[in-house]
């Protein structure tokens, strides 16, 4: 029996021997496969793409000797040399790995004042080469600049010109007219203009079963009449919840905003709510909205909650980039999404055109015409400001909603 015992014990781990040693075997020879294996990859001639572009890493592939696991977006947010590793199994049925570089590059110069008149009053102590509108898509901080000869303490025109210039090399120009000006002496303008849109003839031209008229309110329209309005025909109102004073400082509410959100609601009428921003970073953004959501909490609110940025005459003061400008608008209506509400971005016809970058949320279109020619999709048209309606004395933005 001992010997029988001692011989099977022999045979068990002759057995496990051999196992192991197979084992061990084929892990060294997929160790010699994979090391070994074939890597044939072949990039197209040119791979420079543009800043912020959606680029999918196949596009930069002729060809490979196998098949992709994953295709995907590559990062192109940093200008410069970017290194992408991608997976894919060859035609060996062996996952290999490649490496490579490809060029990120901004090509868009910056958007600068393109007026071809600039006036200023003798004596002018600011500096004009901050003041004027001077942005990128990509740097936060172009360099933007006056040449030219002038002189701020002689009256007189002068031919000058502003450029922009961005990390990249871009240049933007435009010349100009730097008109300096004696100051005033005073005296009447002759009393303005008393040309005004009747909120009637809007309803007449634009109503139909697609569309709503209405308004967008502030303190600004004092005390309304609510049932007047109601009987007026308005659809919708916009209602500002309130601003910032300047950049960095305090939020406060509207003056007008409870009693505007209380008679619109009392007469029917669905609101929506606007906040005039100042907001100069994400982090901002979100702190601006949660304080807006606080305002909000004691109200149903029916339409979208807006973000309101227009700061462009001393956008250089923010030192933002067009696409970090995008950013904050997203953070802002990102917080809105979750707390519940629909979120709007409302800009003017210029800057939806030529600063913000595509983004998930519906537009609220400023253009002051009588027919729009914005080619972007826009789910509500600020027609005008010079509005007038029964129930508010005085100008009134009119607005168009499309269903």
């Amino acid at each position: 029996m001992k010997n029988k015992f001692v011989i099977i014990s022999v045979i068990i781990l002759l057995i496990i021997f051999v196992g192991v040693g197979s084992l061990l075997g084929y892990r060294a020879y997929q160790q010699w496969r994979i090391a070994n294996a074939e890597i044939i990859v072949e990039l197209n001639d040119n791979l420079e793409v543009d800043v912020f572009s959606d680029v999918k890493l196949s596009s930069l592939i002729k060809s490979i000797n196998g098949e992709l696991i994953k295709d995907f977006s590559i990062n192109t947010k940093k200008v410069g040399k970017q290194a992408v590793t991608f997976d894919y199994v060859n035609d060996d049925d062996i996952k290999v790995s490649y490496t490579f570089e490809f060029d990120v590059v901004d090509k868009i110069a910056p958007l600068i004042f393109s007026s071809k008149n600039f006036s200023v009053t003798k004596g002018y102590d600011g500096n004009l080469a901050e003041e004027l509108f001077c942005g990128d898509n990509y740097d936060n901080n172009p360099k933007c600049e006056l040449i030219g000869h002038y002189n701020y303490n002689v009256v007189g025109s002068y031919p000058v010109a502003f450029l922009g210039t961005d990390s990249s090399g871009n240049v933007s120009r435009t010349d100009f007219t730097l008109n300096v000006k004696a100051p005033s002496t005073g005296g009447s303008s002759g009393g303005g203009s008393s040309n005004y849109i009747n909120f009637s003839d809007v309803v007449n031209e634009h109503k139909t079963f697609k569309t709503r008229i209405g308004l967008d309110v502030s303190r600004w329209q004092g005390d309304i009449d609510f049932q007047k309005v109601k009987d007026a025909g308005v659809e919708f109102v916009f209602i500002r919840v309130g601003s910032q004073r300047g950049v960095d400082g305090e939020y406060y509410i509207d003056p007008k905003f409870e009693r505007n959100i209380k008679g619109f609601k009392e007469v029917g009428i669905p609101v929506g709510i606007y906040f005039y921003s100042y907001a100069n970073s994400k982090a901002n953004a979100k702190k601006e909205a949660k304080w807006i959501i606080e305002q909000l909490k004691p109200y149903k609110i029916d339409l979208p909650v807006v973000f309101d940025w227009e700061n462009w005459s001393f956008y250089q003061e923010f030192n933002l980039s067009f696409y970090n400008i995008t950013e904050i608008a997203k953070t802002y209506l990102n917080e809105m999404e979750k707390a519940g509400y629909d979120g709007m971005l409302y800009s003017s016809k210029y800057y939806l055109e030529n600063v913000w970058f595509d983004h998930k949320y519906p537009v609220w279109l400023a253009h002051y015409t009588t027919k729009t020619n914005y080619q972007g999709e826009y789910k509500v048209w600020q027609m005008c400001s010079n509005g007038r309606v029964s129930g508010i004395n005085g100008n009134v933005d009119i607005n168009i909603m499309y269903n």
